[in-house]
């Protein structure tokens, strides 16, 4: 799964490496972003790409309560076209979702702590994961709109490759440049998108052991990336 990122790179920079135009707020930089936050999201819009703000946690258009979105961060690639909750934004409603970087947990044999690890490009450019918005409104009794519409996402998750298999069995689907318009396209089928829905190729990512720091939201900042010491060799110090 992916339940924690980084998304520290201004906006303006993110228009440029996705040639999109910018909407929507000026997010501050997180380094612990978490589901519920306001993340950004490109989306196609009227022939362009648009760099905007979503909340992260897909609130199905059929819900009664947003809350619900909480439980949506991540849509797996295997059930995504099936699930009631994300077939119909998989066929229409895809984005794409920039980060810098995300943080899976190793479990530890015989502990109930878990080991952090932080994920990112080797080239350091922003991992672009494949994503999916829902539009949602609240209605009263009559059915009629009330209060202000919520966009939301999830990030797709698929099998680990051989870089994230040792600590983590899932993984983020990672959408590669010459993928996005198809991706992007709502006139394209989810079907012509699903050879899409696979693990990163070998020798992308690369990761390493970070303090536990970042297991609090509350924390925030570059030194929650910063590589530490195994948690194993840091007691035996």
């Amino acid at each position: 799964m992916c339940g924690r990122y980084v998304s520290a790179s201004p906006p303006d920079e993110l228009a440029r490496y996705f040639g999109a135009q910018v909407g929507g707020e000026q997010l501050e930089e997180s380094y612990n972003v978490a589901p519920t936050d306001s993340v950004y999201a490109v989306r196609a819009r009227d022939g362009h790409r648009e760099l905007e703000t979503v909340r992260w946690g897909l609130v199905p258009f059929w819900a009664k309560d947003p809350k619900i979105g909480s439980r949506m961060i991540n849509a797996r690639a295997e059930s995504v076209a099936d699930k009631p909750a994300f077939r119909r934004a998989y066929q229409k409603r895809r984005c794409l979702l920039p980060a810098d970087g995300f943080f899976e947990w190793e479990k530890i044999a015989g502990q109930k702590r878990k080991q952090p690890w932080f994920i990112h490009r080797v080239d350091a450019e922003p991992l672009v994961f494949a994503g999916l918005w829902e539009f949602w409104v609240a209605k009263d009794d009559d059915g009629a709109d009330v209060g202000d519409p919520v966009v939301s996402c999830t990030i797709i998750t698929t099998a680990a490759n051989e870089t994230m298999a040792p600590i983590h069995d899932r993984m983020p689907v990672l959408v590669p440049p010459s993928a996005w318009d198809r991706w992007l396209d709502p006139e394209t089928a989810g079907s012509e998108v699903a050879d899409l829905l696979v693990p990163a190729p070998e020798g992308l990512l690369e990761r390493h052991t970070i303090t536990t720091a970042v297991n609090s939201v509350r924390n925030d900042g570059p030194e929650l990336i910063v590589e530490a010491p195994p948690l194993a060799d840091a007691e035996s110090a």
